[in-house]
């Protein structure tokens, strides 16, 4: 792969060995659709290592042995792509990036991203917009990124807009990023200019710590891309920009309890189908409505119907996406029995009991945030959240193991 950057568009070459349709890191198949993208509103003179991790986050899944870039990045940063992806990356010969002091967010303006945004109040924001690819049609007009940079403008917080049209260089499965991380592209070229240490993201405890929605589905403490030791958190580490979870400890029954109290509580928006709210008919919009029911403790309120194709996969057996959360939902939801989602409880026994631990923090997840922030998150969570007790952390800790797994685990 040979990658360059002229006046913030990059453009990028695949060697003979490199494949048109890759793998991200969790595995999930992605097809190349251009070799150009570009990211508005940064500066040229970006430390070299941040335009290397930035492009990385584009071109991991189709690169299969090399990466040449357009100038020399540090020899800790070519030492974590070898030792993360295997890739021989070059030329070396820059110095390293010092880590900065400041700590951003990374602001979707869904729940978990404004509940992050609550741990820690006077972090800046900087919001990714998606904008039209000069050379890929828009097959998907009714995601109006529009609607929530409008929203994040609105939350009275320092902001930085980047636009990009780097999701376009995705013909399948669907536009969208290459990587997870390369909604973070703009604040890493930002980040001198920001002076930015640690990016901070909303993913939480599912995503973190049990495997998520497209993962492993099991208890996954070295999750590649999100775990500090991991291929991703020691890459943008070696540029001077950490990966900071304030919510990676909590469910998302605690990042929408969180975000709902908080003061930006009329910006949350986890849908963009629609314009004046979310479309409450999407596949997300009903999986979010389940946890905002349970959360609030009332009957679900959705015009989904069991007929409908997003209800499907309510109907089949588990293993279903963010499973911690469905049984947190089926114990709290009153009168779940005579919803969509009533197939869903001949699989499981749960209670408000069994599910309690899904109201705690995980206490490791509060030790991988950078001792510079540390101290703020672990403050918030003491008083508004608490800590998993020992058994509660077992949960976690064997969570998608099989029954004789588990047994042997607690001897």
């Amino acid at each position: 792969m040979r990658v360059t950057w002229t006046g913030g568009r990059l453009t990028f070459r695949l060697d003979p060995e490199d494949e048109i349709t890759g793998r991200a890191s969790d595995e999930h198949p992605v097809k190349l659709a251009t070799n150009t993208c570009s990211v508005g509103g940064v500066p040229d003179d970006a430390h070299p290592d941040l335009f290397a991790v930035a492009a990385w986050t584009i071109v991991a899944p189709w690169t299969r042995r090399r990466v040449t870039f357009d100038r020399a990045i540090s020899a800790g940063l070519a030492r974590a792509l070898h030792d993360g992806w295997g890739i021989e990356a070059g030329p070396v010969g820059a110095e390293p990036r010092p880590a900065g002091r400041t700590l951003a967010i990374s602001y979707s303006g869904g729940a978990d991203s404004v509940a992050a945004a609550a741990m820690h109040p006077d972090a800046p924001f900087v919001h990714f917009k998606r904008v039209p690819h000069p050379r890929v049609p828009n097959r998907w007009t009714h995601y109006r990124s529009d609607v929530l940079a409008k929203l994040a403008e609105r939350t009275g917080r320092e902001l930085t807009t980047v636009t990009s049209d780097l999701e376009f260089t995705l013909a399948e499965p669907r536009p969208g990023y290459p990587e997870h991380h390369a909604v973070a592209a703009g604040a890493l070229l930002l980040a001198d200019r920001m002076d930015l240490g640690g990016l901070a993201f909303g993913y939480e405890l599912g995503s973190r710590w049990l495997g998520g929605d497209r993962y492993l589905l099991r208890y996954t403490p070295d999750n590649p891309m999100w775990a500090p030791h991991g291929a991703w958190g020691r890459l943008f580490a070696a540029a001077g920009v950490h990966i900071v979870l304030p919510v990676g400890g909590v469910s998302e029954a605690v990042t929408m309890r969180v975000a709902l109290n908080s003061d930006l509580k009329d910006h949350v928006r986890w849908c963009l189908r629609g314009t004046d709210g979310p479309c409450r008919t999407c596949e997300k919009c009903l999986y979010k409505e389940l946890i905002q029911a349970a959360v609030e403790r009332r009957p679900l309120d959705t015009p989904i119907t069991p007929d409908r194709p997003v209800a499907r996969k309510w109907l089949r057996p588990p293993p279903y996406g963010g499973q911690e959360m469905v049984e947190y939902a089926l114990a709290r939801i009153p009168g779940i029995e005579r919803t969509l989602f009533a197939k869903a409880l001949d699989h499981f026994e749960a209670t408000e009991e069994s599910t309690s631990w899904l109201d705690h923090c995980y206490p490791p997840a509060l030790d991988e945030i950078p001792q510079p922030w540390r101290e703020e998150a672990a403050a918030f969570v003491g008083e508004h959240v608490g800590l998993m007790t020992g058994d509660e952390a077992r949960r976690v800790e064997t969570w998608g193991a099989e029954p004789d797994e588990e047994a042997r685990s607690t001897r």
